[in-house]
């Protein structure tokens, strides 16, 4: 056999072993470069986060919604709807899911319209 001879020019690519990026967190405490989400800090929470992706699924026909609300949420829908409505207004809510949380705004100011 005969080895092969790199050809001239740039070094070839680091092998998968040794990476260029940043450590996330060392034991020692040592900041590092890339920021570690921290729980509630900025983002929304779990239970936040099931209530906009059960309001963005569509629904067969009446009472669906109601029950998956209890079974998957394990809560009322009259909670969850007290939830959701506080959550439209949480900027959180608006960066995670704008598409719909912009629908759930248009759809209670067009109810208090009608009022």
């Amino acid at each position: 056999m005969t080895a092969s001879v790199p050809a001239p020019g740039p070094d070839p690519a680091p092998d998968s072993e040794q990476s260029d990026s940043p450590a996330v967190d060392s034991p020692a405490g040592e900041s590092s470069a890339v920021p570690v989400p921290v729980p509630g800090a900025a983002g929304l929470s779990v239970r936040e986060r099931a209530l906009l992706a059960l309001e963005r699924r569509s629904w067969a026909g009446p009472g669906a919604k109601e029950r998956a609300i209890r079974e998957e949420l394990g809560m009322s829908p009259v909670r969850y709807f007290q939830l959701l409505n506080a959550l439209i207004e949480d900027e959180r809510a608006l960066r995670e899911d704008p598409v719909t949380v912009n629908r759930l705004r248009r759809v209670r100011d067009a109810r208090r319209g009608r009022r």
